[in-house]
């Protein structure tokens, strides 16, 4: 039997979902990290994944600005900083230096690459859409890495808890 709730108690029961770290830059190139849960790939050829941000946010200026992002997928041993990069604007803190996260030099675009991730993806602006209160933007795929280390990719089980599963 089914019963009518509101629309933010239905939110609740989306867990577990993945959790993504997503890196920009400023037009002086200072990086910034934010923490999302809505995410999706939405092309295979060429490959592309959807992000979605507050049009409130920091980062969502950024990426509008600079047409780029990076995509990580944290690992296990990153949920400090995850919780950190979600809660903090990077208008006020240096995101990499205050969570010890090791930026590495991207090959095609301006925001670095996570060290710590398990898989980070270089991404540019193909589209965006307005949704309300949030901007998807959708970003082709220029390059992808993954960790030599193989830690479980990290998901977001609700209230802060998070697990890594390794399902490949």
């Amino acid at each position: 039997m089914l019963r009518e709730v509101p629309v933010e108690e239905a939110w609740r029961r989306k867990y577990p979902e993945r959790t993504i770290l997503v890196v920009s830059v400023n037009r002086e190139g200072r990086p910034n990290i934010i923490t999302l849960g809505w995410n999706m790939p939405t092309s295979v050829r060429p490959p592309m994944v959807a992000i979605s941000i507050g049009v409130s946010r920091y980062s969502h200026k950024l990426i509008s600005e600079s047409g780029e992002f990076v995509l990580a997928f944290p690992s296990e041993g990153m949920e400090n900083a995850i919780l950190f990069c979600g809660t903090y604007s990077g208008r006020d803190v240096d995101k990499f230096k205050a969570t010890g996260l090791t930026p590495i030099k991207a090959k095609y675009v301006k925001p670095p690459l996570i060290g710590e991730a398990t898989v980070n993806m270089e991404c540019r602006i193909a589209s965006s859409i307005r949704t309300g209160d949030h901007t998807i933007f959708v970003g082709e795929i220029l390059t992808a890495y993954v960790s030599e280390d193989d830690k479980p990719v990290l998901f977001n089980m609700g209230n802060c808890v998070f697990k890594g599963f390794k399902c490949w």
